[in-house]
């Protein structure tokens, strides 16, 4: 840590009070930006460092006598652990929310309108409310109202994966308190997002700042649905046996039943949806941060604005709406740069359900035409047979070349599927959905349909004279399996179109040029994944982890051990999770290093000012016993 730099300027701080070396990416330009008085838009992927973008100008600003930034945050837990981290490197931060008593909250706000405070959280709906806009006011003719940061900003759009109304309320800071500079910040945004974000909070002329939305370290994999749970539990005893990890369910039931299970087969496991007890989820989540190797099994409802660094794979049983909600959800995997794997599942229900939703939606015809498309967006990831990161990225505007053979982040890549032309196949399959309207005007299901094709003579296909169809059996060459791979493909394409309560069959416009045999249709064929390991560049792979990071030899990993012990008593102590003490890698580095001084301990990365004051003799002195 640089004892020259100058701790009123965004590097000072970073390195004084955050204990690294250096801004990564974006950070430095968006930091000077802001602390000068912009307004930015920031989009920046799940651990790009998003929070300094907007703690380190606050700091500044407060240092200038500006006084309290204000910090807009969806979540309560959100908020405790963040200011929970900055109290622990000594910035006076704070939060308002109804998980306070009414002294609490007295205290605070005490804080806050005499300026001492650095940073208050707190959500949309108290800041917009008139008695908190009034000590805005206040703050503000005095001059001790530093900065406004939106966080979740996407929040605000219709067009958004997480829309709130009470963010469209913010546009009121820009109008009530000219001058005080504002910084919206969200992991993904796609340009329909990014402009409605910028109009919504009237930020049409803040500086745009776009970092990369790659995430090198997490590994892409799409299966198709063959027995989910069995998929489910191979893939984490195979790749991720005592990881902790978040596995998404469409579901309330399905949560629970799917995390009842887990337990069973012996996969510590824990339910989260917006249907259990405020009390219940809390200390589920609680258990989720501070514990290790625990699987949440969740909802949607969980995981926006979770810091939890050592996720180590997010799983969907379940196809989300969209790739914005794709991206966001298995972006809380591998904060720590570390490698990590997003997995899913999916299958032909999947695209019927998501398609019935957006049908069904009271929404508006432009808005469903913009779901639509965005779901058409993810079913091409889900079929694609080429590089997963390229189409991923391709989704933000952002080009990028195949991760073969260099990376292996994709499943495709790492296993180049085979493919098969489904034409004929396709074109029989719409040929038999004709045949059933053609012959009595009715509709049928997937299932009936399949046994039509393969020419199953069952009590409903009698009932209904279908064994005397032309197309009765003329797909017994091929399984079940690629049939509903067929099948799939034809509803992901909207050729055929799923409709009612039972999710009958019908054909839309396009399929005219399928039966035609004007569009070739080519799918992919399902192969068996490795059972074990995790390849990489260097042919090496990851099972069971380890205790300690492998880059440290054994004296090194006994002294890492003793570390996380240590933390883990601090953390307990404090009622915090233990990498808002210190982060895994910097109990790593202590460990390699082993430094024998407070100096040296200081210049470690992760180490500021305040906790080298506060823990630098204890931490030395378990390094020495370890």
């Amino acid at each position: 840590m640089s004892q020259t730099s100058d701790l009123h300027a965004p590097l000072g701080i970073l390195q004084e009070v955050f204990g690294y070396s250096a801004f990564r990416g974006e950070q430095a330009a968006i930091t000077d930006h802001v602390t000068a008085g912009g307004d930015a838009l920031v989009l920046m992927p799940t651990g790009g460092g998003k929070s300094l973008c907007y703690q380190i100008p606050a700091i500044a600003r407060h240092r200038q006598g500006r006084g309290v930034a204000v910090v807009v945050s969806p979540l309560i837990a959100l908020m405790h652990d963040q200011v929970g981290a900055l109290e622990e490197a000594g910035v006076h931060a704070a939060f308002l929310n109804s998980s306070l008593s009414s002294e609490q909250a007295q205290h605070i706000e005490r804080e806050m309108m005499s300026g001492r405070l650095v940073m208050l959280y707190a959500a949309p709906e108290r800041i917009t409310n008139t008695r908190f806009l009034a000590q805005l006011d206040s703050l503000h003719e005095r001059g001790l109202l530093s900065l406004f940061a939106i966080d979740e900003a996407h929040c605000v759009s219709q067009w958004g994966h997480d829309f709130r109304e009470d963010y469209l309320l913010l546009n009121v800071l820009h109008e009530r308190f000219a001058g005080v500079p504002r910084i919206a910040l969200t992991a993904t945004a796609d340009e329909h997002t990014r402009a409605d974000i910028l109009a919504r909070l009237q930020l049409e002329d803040a500086r745009i700042f776009l970092s990369s939305f790659d995430r090198p370290n997490i590994r892409y994999a799409i299966v198709e649905k063959d027995n989910p749970r069995g998929q489910l539990l191979r893939f984490i005893r195979d790749e991720h046996e005592g990881d902790a990890g978040i596995v998404y369910c469409q579901s309330r039931k399905k949560v629970e039943e799917t995390a009842a299970w887990l337990e069973g087969e012996g996969i510590p496991a824990l339910p989260y949806h917006a249907g259990l007890d405020a009390g219940v989820r809390q200390r589920h989540q609680d258990r989720f941060l501070r514990e290790d190797g625990i699987t949440m099994v969740a909802t949607i409802a969980f995981g926006m604005g979770i810091d939890k660094p050592d996720v180590r794979f997010v799983a969907h049983l379940d196809l989300p709406k969209n790739i914005e909600s794709y991206y966001q959800e298995t972006g809380r995997g591998g904060r720590d740069g570390a490698p990590a794997d997003a997995w899913m599942t999916y299958g032909l229900a999947d695209v019927v359900n998501q398609r019935r939703m957006i049908d069904e939606s009271p929404a508006g015809e432009e808005f469903k035409r913009v779901q639509r498309g965005k779901l058409d967006a993810l079913l091409a990831l889900s079929e694609a047979h080429d590089c997963r990161r390229v189409r991923l990225l391709a989704y933000f505007n952002e080009n990028a070349p195949p991760c073969r053979p260099y990376q292996n982040l994709c499943d495709n890549c790492l296993h180049p599927p085979a493919t098969w032309d489904a034409t004929e196949a396709a074109r029989k399959a719409l040929s038999c959905i004709y045949r059933f309207h053609q012959n009595g005007g009715q509709r049928f299901g997937a299932g009936h349909l399949l046994d039509v094709l393969r020419g199953k003579r069952t009590d409903k296909v009698t009932q209904y004279g279908h064994e005397a169809l032309s197309t009765f059996g003329i797909g017994a060459d091929l399984s079940e399996q690629q049939w509903r791979s067929v099948l799939r493909q034809l509803v992901a394409l909207g050729h055929v179109v799923s409709e009612g309560e039972y999710n009958t069959l019908a054909l839309s416009d396009s399929a005219r040029a399928v039966l035609k045999g004007q569009v070739q249709l080519l799918l992919r064929v399902p192969a068996e994944a490795p059972k074990k390991g995790r390849s990489s560049k260097s042919g090496g792979s990851r099972s069971a982890p380890k205790a300690a990071p492998a880059h440290l030899d054994e004296i090194a990993q006994a002294r890492y051990l003793a570390l996380k012990t240590w933390r883990a008593e601090v953390a307990k102590e404090h009622g915090l999770p233990a990498y808002v003490i210190f982060h895994d890698a910097t109990l790593a580095e202590m460990a390699r290093q082993c430094p024998g001084s407070l100096d040296e301990l200081g210049e470690i990365s992760g180490v500021g000012a305040k906790k080298l004051e506060a823990y630098g003799r204890e931490i030395l002195r378990v390094l020495d016993e370890g």
